[in-house]
């Protein structure tokens, strides 16, 4: 039985849309479910969302990183996912903990088997019965970014600190996320998010249809 599906992917790749739009159509099939997301699923994991993506310039180390978003996990998880969980409900997480494995590890370069340890402390031992990866070209998905700060420039949206970092550090964790879909690809579904967003959405209906 699937009851908790994430989404990941790298910058730009529309993780979000696709959330928002799968919700719609589970919606309109009688299916409720909880959407949340990592970081910010709890208002907790708001403040802690702030200070990691939008802290401006100043430079946050690794580790500190590391443990902000196990916290907004532990958190999110105790507070929001196991007790949907418990009530049954289907829930959408866009993120989880697999982005930690791709940012953190593949990204930052923190060793993999510690990042597996504190994933498993921080979720409750907790993991998501289907992960869709949307995965794109780094360059495809900075371009996305890029046009959605133009686009949003009058709410005076700015990049966060992972939209500034350098091409390279966004390619290791596209390595990282599809090195994470080899190692499960019963769990992590690749779908190709270069595609237009319905192409994307028409795909991930029918995998939810047939899973559920």
């Amino acid at each position: 039985m699937i009851s908790l599906i994430s989404f990941e992917g790298g910058d730009g790749s529309g993780k979000t849309t696709q959330v928002k739009l799968l919700e719609g159509y589970l919606a309109s099939q009688g299916k409720i479910c909880l959407c949340t997301r990592e970081p910010g699923g709890t208002t907790l994991g708001r403040m802690i969302r702030q200070a990691l993506l939008e802290v401006g310039r100043e430079e946050i180390s690794s580790p500190t990183e590391l443990f902000l978003y196990l916290a907004d996990r532990a958190q999110h998880v105790q507070e929001v996912i196991r007790p949907a969980l418990k009530s049954g409900r289907l829930v959408l997480c866009d993120r989880f903990t697999d982005s930690t494995m791709a940012y953190q590890g593949y990204g930052r370069g923190v060793d993999l088997d510690i990042l597996r340890q504190l994933n498993q402390v921080a979720s409750f031992g907790i993991t998501p019965d289907l992960t869709f990866l949307l995965d794109c070209p780094v360059e495809v998905g900075l371009a996305r970014t890029a046009q959605r700060v133009v686009e949003q420039r009058s709410d005076k949206r700015r990049q966060d600190r992972f939209e500034r970092e350098k091409v390279e550090f966004h390619e290791r964790v596209r390595r990282g996320f599809l090195e994470l879909a080899r190692a499960e690809p019963k769990r992590i579904c690749v779908l190709d998010a270069s595609r237009s967003t319905l192409e994307v959405h028409e795909e991930i209906k029918k995998i939810v249809v047939q899973k559920i």
